[in-house]
This record gives structure tokens, C-alpha cells and sequence, in this order.
């Protein structure tokens, strides 16, 4: 049975601290867009108080959340247990980017691994915090964070990674502009 929350309590901040994956998920105001669902790690995630949260968000291949948030701001995580016991936890919100060279940058950045590849930091406040069982999410045994990311960017340098992001990462697959593509 679902229980809701009006923040992230001490409990639930345990609980996602014990977490090595979570997922973020995104949609467009389009009938016809695509919803955006995608897995995160390298300890990117941090909670900033009871009612805000942030990750530190790598380059890749898209970057749909950061042009959604632009055009909407919604905004959803969710965390689950693949060991016992089963929970599962989401945290609905409000968010927007904060992209690299801006003002925000500094004050946010040093609360994160310092990454290479990092892109933006994508902040949230939330609104609404709900448990659910997960008792139908199965066993997985942790092995640890996968460093092809990191040595892709590091392998890249970072003016390899700003011409990937160029090429890449200024509008979603539907076409929305995102934070990126307003950078000199």
C-alpha cells in the first residue's frame, strides 16, 4: 500500500543513500512527445534538504530531462530496492538546469563528484513523497559502477565533450531546445 510524505524524511533519505541506481523521468507537454525514463549512478544524486533534491548529470547520447524541465519543469524520481527489504520510493517535483559557467554553478557544483563529463546539474523541489511496496521488483546483487562514462569523457578531454554536446545534446528528440543550446 502507498504512503505519502510531505518531504523526504530521515528514513526515506537512509533509504536512498543505501541506493546505487535511480531512475529520472520526463515528458514533454506534446500528446505525441516522448516520455523520457532514464537510469543514473556514480553517486550523483543529493539530497539539499527535506523538500530539494539534485543530481550532477553526465553527458550523453540525448538529454531530454534538462530540455522537459525547460519546457515544463515536471519532474519524477524513483528509487527502488533490489535487496531486502522491498521498498519502492518517488519523488515528484518541480526542476531546472543549471549548466555549467553559470552563477548557480558554483554554489551547487562543489556538492557533487567532480565527474568528467559533467553537463549540468538538474535541481528539484518536491512536491509530493510516496513509498509503495516493490515487493514485485526482484533481486540483484550490487557488483559496483560501471567507468565507461567517465573514461569516455576523460578519453574525449573536455573540449571533445563540449563538441560532443554541440553535435549532440542542444535539442531533445522531439525537437525541444534545451538549457545548452542558449550557451555561447
Amino acid at each position: 500500500m502507498a504512503k505519502l510524505f510531505d518531504c523526504i524524511t530521515e528514513e526515506l533519505q537512509e533509504f536512498i543513500a543505501a541506493q546505487h541506481i535511480f531512475f529520472v523521468g520526463s515528458a514533454p507537454l506534446s500528446s505525441t512527445g516522448h516520455v523520457n525514463l532514464s537510469p543514473k549512478g556514480l553517486e550523483s544524486f543529493r539530497i539539499l534538504s527535506s523538500n530539494r533534491v539534485g543530481y550532477l548529470d553526465l553527458t550523453g547520447s540525448g538529454n531530454e530531462t534538462s530540455a522537459h524541465l525547460q519546457e515544463n519543469g515536471r519532474i519524477t524520481f524513483l528509487f527502488c530496492a533490489f535487496q531486502e527489504p522491498a521498498k519502492i520510493l518517488r519523488l515528484y517535483g518541480q526542476g531546472y538546469t543549471i549548466v555549467a559557467g553559470s552563477p548557480e554553478w558554483d554554489a551547487f557544483a562543489p556538492l557533487f563528484p567532480p565527474l568528467p563529463g559533467g553537463r549540468q546539474i538538474i535541481i528539484a523541489d518536491i512536491e509530493r513523497v510516496q513509498t509503495s511496496c516493490g515487493f514485485g521488483v526482484p533481486l540483484y546483487e550490487y557488483q559496483g559502477q560501471r567507468d565507461t562514462l567517465v573514461n569516455w569523457a576523460t578519453k574525449k578531454g573536455e573540449q571533445g565533450v563540449k563538441e560532443y554536446q554541440q553535435q549532440k545534446n542542444l535539442t531533445s528528440i522531439d525537437g525541444l531546445p534545451t538549457p545548452l543550446s542558449n550557451l555561447p
